[in-house]
């Protein structure tokens, strides 16, 4: 799979969200962030996740939605339990994904993050296709954009500590980077794919 000059990925479906702006001048992706997500939480398939980033979620549908109904928020990509990729934003834009948070002493990390949301849940494993088709992706982000780094990849609640807990226990870290690591041989980088740019300068 390959990403394209405006940002958007061949595999993919494309839904775009309107939940997306650009990034701050300067800022480039810099950092791969993992979510999860299910609507209704623990529940699996149906339009909801679409619905949600597409401002479109019916609020009387579920109890959960009542609360949620009204938020303007979104990911770069989903990967469905299948391992369908569907993105709602171009790459090269900022998604709105990550709400409060931080990475190392930087803060607003929408502004340089890339937001990859898994369909799963905190204490339910992932599927085989789901950490195929994230290494698969993650592994032509890293060509795309040489200032993303196979060290800086994160999860949700390594960014927001206390408030978030995604992508949760049951995500392998170690198998990711396994499937990464074969993604990788399969697809030899340069050593200018793996350099990482200094940091954009902090937007008010």
């Amino acid at each position: 799979m390959n990403v394209d000059c405006e940002g958007w990925l061949d595999a993919a479906y494309h839904r775009p969200s309107p939940n997306a702006d650009e990034r701050p001048d300067a800022c480039v992706p810099e950092l791969i962030v993992v979510h999860n997500i299910s609507l209704p939480p623990g529940e699996f398939g149906g339009p909801w996740i679409d619905a949600l980033f597409g401002n479109s979620l019916p609020a009387d549908e579920h109890p959960y939605f009542s609360d949620i109904a009204g938020l303007k928020v979104s990911a770069h990509l989903l990967i469905r339990r299948d391992g369908t990729l569907v993105q709602y934003v171009p790459f090269l834009r900022r998604a709105w994904h990550a709400g409060i948070s931080f990475y190392g002493m930087r803060e607003r990390c929408n502004d340089f993050s890339i937001g990859i949301e898994l369909e799963g849940a905190d204490d339910v494993p992932y599927e085989d296709a789901q950490y195929e088709r994230l290494a698969g992706v993650i592994a032509a982000l890293l060509t795309a954009y040489p200032t993303l780094s196979r060290e800086r990849i994160s999860g949700h609640s390594d960014i927001a500590p206390g408030r978030k807990t995604d992508p949760g226990p049951s995500f392998e870290w170690g198998r990711l980077r396994r499937e990464l690591g074969r993604c990788l041989a399969s697809r030899p980088l340069s050593p200018e794919t793996l350099r990482i740019e200094p940091p954009c300068e902090d937007a008010s």
